[in-house]
């Protein structure tokens, strides 16, 4: 069997959460997020990011977190501004569209978003009121393409938000790979300062599953458990969920499982430099995009599983390779062997 390096979420979850669940399993909680495991978790990320005033909404995945959020926040002649790359423009089957809410892309260098072109987007939208109005800027970090915004870059895109009434939201999906990649200089107090909501992502970093939302602005806050219910996301077992971010948040797990990963990236992102390859984009987290010769990726293809991500030309493309929390020391060893063994042509 191959070896998948396609996401990192092929796996179950962190034995502790598995023993926590196994021995938690008959105790009797109150259902829908109100279970002690939800409260001591919302507890937990209030004191990590420093914001006892934020609250917390435990929900199964991304998707259903950027759907519920964007539709929650705004109005129905209200509109969105993502980077082309972004996961609700490119891997969502429409589903903020399918909420009522136009999604405007902007096409990026490295997947990250400047104040200069959401500028851009508002510039041609001022016929009001005929044309939507853009609200929202959607944001992910890392971003699809493996890269992370900076603290300047965060601070000035948020204050160019705050200064055109626009909100900030953080796709946090692979948030903890983010804050533990060698480059980061940002903190999860920083994400509660410089956004209006972002989410914590468990899904891709050790739970089985689960997103933690965090609401920063306070007037956004009320009756958004009006908006999780009517969407299907207020689970009667919330327990489920705030059990794993209870656990990987207690002694930063969370934190430990995710830097793993980022680790074993760089170990395969070196031997594919050492043969000399180029990259689609500079990354140091858990994503890297090596430029390859369709003989190349044959080769890699016989027993290791990747996505093709970009065509480059008639002989090259970009394939994506993603580590995770529980990828060992001997699948990168063996990976890296056939890596030496390929040939720049």
């Amino acid at each position: 069997m191959k070896f998948s390096f396609k996401n990192d979420y092929s796996e179950g979850c962190h034995p502790r959460i598995l023993e926590v669940l196994a021995k938690t399993n008959l105790v009797q909680q109150n259902g829908y997020g109100l279970d002690d495991c939800c409260l001591n978790a919302e507890y937990l990320i209030q004191q990590k990011i420093k914001n006892p005033q934020a609250k917390v909404y435990f929900v199964s995945g991304g998707t259903q977190a950027n759907l519920i959020i964007i539709s929650a926040f705004l109005k129905p002649h209200e509109s969105v501004v993502s980077a082309a790359t972004g996961h609700i423009f490119t891997n969502e089957s429409g589903a903020i569209e399918a909420t009522g809410h136009k999604v405007h892309a902007i096409e990026t260098q490295n997947g990250k978003i400047r104040p200069e072109d959401i500028q851009k987007i508002i510039d041609v939208h001022q016929n009001k009121p005929h044309q939507v109005k853009q609200k929202l800027v959607y944001i992910s970090n890392s971003t699809e393409v493996g890269t992370i915004y900076s603290k300047k870059e965060l601070v000035g895109l948020y204050q160019f938000c705050q200064e055109k009434d626009l909100y900030l939201f953080v796709d946090g999906a692979r948030l903890g790979n983010a804050l533990t990649a060698e480059t980061n200089d940002l903190s999860l107090e920083d994400f509660s300062k410089y956004t209006d909501a972002f989410y914590l992502g468990g899904t891709k970093n050790g739970a089985l599953i689960g997103e933690a939302i965090i609401i920063n602005n306070e007037n956004l806050q009320k009756e958004f458990g009006f908006h999780l219910k009517q969407k299907g996301a207020m689970l009667a077992k919330g327990r489920l969920l705030g059990i794993q971010f209870q656990e990987l948040l207690k002694d930063d797990l969370y934190f430990d499982l995710a830097k793993h990963a980022n680790q074993q990236a760089m170990k395969i992102k070196k031997a594919f430099q050492e043969i000399g390859c180029d990259f689609l984009s500079e990354t140091f987290t858990n994503q890297i995009f090596p430029i390859l010769s369709n003989s190349q990726i044959e080769k890699l293809s016989r027993n290791f599983d990747f996505y093709v991500w970009k065509k480059i030309d008639e002989v090259k493309s970009a394939v994506r390779l993603i580590t995770s929390w529980t990828t060992t020391d001997e699948i990168v060893e063996k990976f890296i062997y056939e890596i030496k063994n390929l040939r720049i042509q």
